[in-house]
Parts: structure tokens; sequence; C-alpha cells
């Protein structure tokens, strides 16, 4: 089906720390990055998803187009290239994660504003987040098709802070300001919001221009606020493997939940208040919960949910 929600920034290799049958340290290849793992969510929840940023034609690139493919999300405007793909090395220290990335001069962040595609009129949301907005180029040329695309299509925001990834804090900080000011829909957690604003109150991001702020906090729900006011949304108890992913899952869940309410266009996600958008929220968290109740960002089919 032609894509109206695309999800715009990484897709990446995590290589996560196996041993072998002979008892030696190995690594294996998945699939992941933020925005790749949110739509994937989104064509396994059965919505129009479409994915837009740099691929390589090489092994991982055959990896990351064949999970696209098998979640049934629309790939045809991501430009292939010749580069390699990132790749992220983790390990595992007193069950804490560490990361190696090898993101130098790669597919994904090589991508230009020379690459950014006219949009056919289906895609009525664009959905921008994770480390694709640090990198540069790459983060440049995201931030400018959303620029170029606010005035007519629904732009959602998931910064997803990592203060271990940003170089030029300056630049990142004016870079995310400028995409603040466009957006639509912010998703962040309390630590996001500290980071940005210096307080955990959302109403900060609402007086940016932001029409709606979904700050998660975890198993205790999620707080929306809006210019209509603020409602807190409780979380489905679950029993949690691990949280790889959650976010990535709620977010994929929401713009689903958008999309089955005829709520992912500019003007119908204006004129709705926190009572219509709730459905969307609680569909985010319900992924979410299925998500976290089994290992590795794994979301969940639409038939998980019914």
């Amino acid at each position: 089906m032609p894509a109206e929600i695309l999800c715009c920034g990484e897709a990446l290799i995590d290589m996560l720390p196996r041993i072998s049958e002979q008892g030696e340290s190995a690594f294996a290849p998945h699939t992941g990055g933020a925005v790749y793992n949110t739509a994937i969510a989104l064509g396994r929840l059965g919505a129009p998803a479409g994915y837009f940023g740099g691929l390589s034609r090489d092994l991982f690139g055959q990896l990351l187009e064949e999970d696209l493919n098998a979640a049934r999300v629309e790939a045809g405007l991501a430009p292939r290239s010749d580069a390699p793909t990132t790749l992220a090395f983790v390990t595992l220290r007193d069950g804490h994660a560490t990361y190696a990335f090898y993101d130098e001069n790669t597919a994904g962040r090589m991508l230009s504003e020379d690459d950014l595609p006219a949009l056919p009129e289906t895609v009525t949301t664009l959905f921008f987040g994770g480390i694709s907005l640090v990198s540069e180029p790459c983060a440049d040329s995201f931030a400018a098709l959303a620029a170029r695309e606010a005035d007519k299509r629904l732009i959602m925001l998931d910064p997803n802070i990592r203060p271990g990834f940003i170089r030029d804090e300056a630049r990142y900080r004016a870079r995310l300001e400028r995409m603040l000011a466009l957006a639509d829909v912010v998703k962040v957690s309390d630590e996001d919001l500290d980071w940005i604003t210096g307080t955990t109150d959302p109403n900060a991001l609402i007086a940016h221009g932001v029409k709606l702020v979904l700050m998660t906090r975890g198993a205790e729900g999620v707080t929306a606020v809006s210019a209509h006011g603020t409602r807190n949304l409780p979380a489905n108890k679950v029993e949690v493997v691990d949280t790889v992913g959650a976010g990535d899952t709620f977010n994929a869940g929401f713009l689903a939940g958008l999309h089955q309410a005829g709520l992912a266009t500019k003007g119908t996600f204006a004129a709705a208040d926190l009572d219509a958008l709730a459905p969307a929220i609680t569909l985010g968290m319900r992924a979410a919960a299925v998500t976290v109740s089994r290992a590795g960002a794994n979301p969940p089919w639409a038939e998980e949910l019914a």
C-alpha cells in the first residue's frame, strides 16, 4: 500500500554479543536504529508505513531491506549507495550495554539534501528522531526535509537525547530548536525534556509551539499535554524482559492509532482534543507493553493486539 506515514532517520546493524558453539566470543547482526524500528513496528501494526534514509547495497543493507519488506514497509524513496552500513557493536559489562559505532562515511550518515525526494501526496505524516538528528551531514538533511514539509504534513519528533553521541552541542541544540518549532507532536522522556528545556514540565514545549507533548514515564504510563490541558494515561502492567525498542514501538503505536482514527493529517490532528487522541496514545502503550515483555526490539504484529 502507498506509504502515508514516512519514518525519516537512521537504519543500522546492531552487532550483539554471542558465544559460538565452539565457546568463542562472537557478534550476531540484528537490524535496528530508532527510526528504522519505528517503521518496522508501524508496518507490523498494519499501518501504511514508509522508510526514508540512506541504505547501502552491501550485505547489511540487504538485511535491512529484507526486514522492511517482511514488515510491509515501503522503502522506494530511500536512496541506495555503495557506502557501507552503519554498525553498532554492543558489549555488556555487569548487565550494562556500551556501544562502539562505526559510522564514518556510511550510507545513512552521508545522506545529503540532494537526496531529499519529492514526496507523493499520499504521505501525510513525517516522523523524525534518533541519532540521525545528531550525525552530520544527514542531520541537516532531515532538518531541511522537516522545514520543507511542515506547512502541509503532520510532523512528529522523538529527540531521544543521547548526550554521549553529541560532538557539537551548540549545533545540535540549534538544529533541535528549529525542528521543535516545526513539530506538531513531540515524544520525550523526563530526561529528554530536562536536557532540552532545563525543566521536566511538558508545558515548556507547548510554549515553544508544539501542539502535543507525550512524556513517557515507563511503568507509570504517559502524560499527554496540549493547549487543551493534561491527561495521565496508565500503562499496561507486564513483566519486563528488557526495554529495548519500547519507545520506538510506542511511537509506532501512537501513529498507527492516529491513522486508524483518521487523525494522521495536519488538519485533522490540529482539530483533535485529548479525548480524541487518547485511543492512539493507549495503542502506543499497548504495543510497547508487548515489546518490553520479550527480548530485544521485537514489536508486535496487529493480530497480537486484537
